[in-house]
């Protein structure tokens, strides 16, 4: 697993799986047990680890740091993301203080605009680059972005130097196959998929259509049970399934952490492919973008 990577822009590489810290935090009497998660994650090569200082207030960053304590720095590759709000030179400098410390790192490998709302671009392209002037930061990208907004970063001011883009992506949320997915490819800027399956696959919306639940279509079960894995795995091996998709699963006990870990040894066929879009085909039109 370990060698399954994605080659960033700047000639760096981005571990293919990781684990996402959202929703972690907010109840106090799981802390531990995500701490022990996180750590036994990165124990068996999961190791990269997605939070921002928006989850539970920045707890989530918390527990992350607990989580790496024991390991050596060099060995994680840590990603936050910073508000819209604070995304400029008056606040990115005591966010990023703030996340670090939380942290417990002198650095980042990758810092994200956690989304765009009325963000200054310019500004954010100017702070970011600062940063990784600085040793703060090793390189940034974004998050949330559509075509029209990754358009507008390529005008400003070292804008290109964008590393990565982190979206909501799965078999029942495949918006950016329409033309994000494209444009990114022909720039070499990878994505990270957030909600790889669908929120362990609740009810997905894609343009105000209701979709099926993941778990229960027919033909995603019958893929799986062709590959012998779970549902889960299936719907982790179709995200990776894109060589410039890394994916974030969010887990926090030991056997559903291991399934994760298992699916980026899965390959799907062609007919595999054309099964599961049977039930959730890719898009034929442009649809907006989902996050959450």
């Amino acid at each position: 697993m370990e060698k399954k990577k994605i080659l960033l822009p700047d000639g760096s590489y981005l571990p293919k799986i990781g684990q996402g810290t959202w929703q972690m935090g907010e109840d106090d009497t799981a802390y531990s047990r995500e701490i022990d998660g996180l750590r036994h994650g990165l124990e068996i090569g999961m190791n990269l680890i997605d939070t921002a200082e928006m989850y539970a207030d920045g707890k989530a960053e918390n527990i992350a740091g607990r989580a790496i304590e024991k390991f050596d720095r060099k060995d994680i590759y840590l990603l936050s993301k910073v508000y819209p709000q604070n995304a400029n030179r008056h606040h990115i400098y005591s966010s990023l203080e703030r996340t670090l410390k939380l942290l417990g790192t002198e650095y980042l490998d990758m810092y994200l605009l956690h989304w765009r709302e009325d963000a200054d671009l310019a500004e954010v392209a100017y702070c970011m680059e600062d940063l990784k002037d600085q040793g703060k930061i090793k390189r940034w990208g974004v998050s949330n972005f559509d075509v029209t907004d990754m358009e507008d970063l390529w005008k400003v001011p070292d804008g290109n130097q964008c590393c990565v883009n982190e979206v909501l992506y799965n078999l029942g949320a495949r918006g950016i196959e329409y033309d994000l997915l494209q444009w990114q490819r022909e720039r070499d800027v990878p994505f990270i998929a957030y909600g790889p399956v669908g929120q362990a696959g609740a009810m997905t919306t894609q343009d105000g259509v209701s979709k099926a639940a993941l778990m229960t279509d027919k033909n995603v079960i019958e893929v799986a049970k062709k590959h012998d894995i779970s549902v889960v795995q299936l719907l982790l091996s179709f995200v990776l399934r894109l060589e410039d998709m890394a994916a974030i699963p969010k887990a926090v006990g030991f056997d559903h952490i291991e399934e994760n870990a298992a699916a980026a040894e899965v390959t799907l066929s062609e007919e595999d492919l054309e099964q599961l879009s049977r039930s959730f085909p890719s898009p034929t039109e442009k649809v907006t973008m989902e996050k959450y």
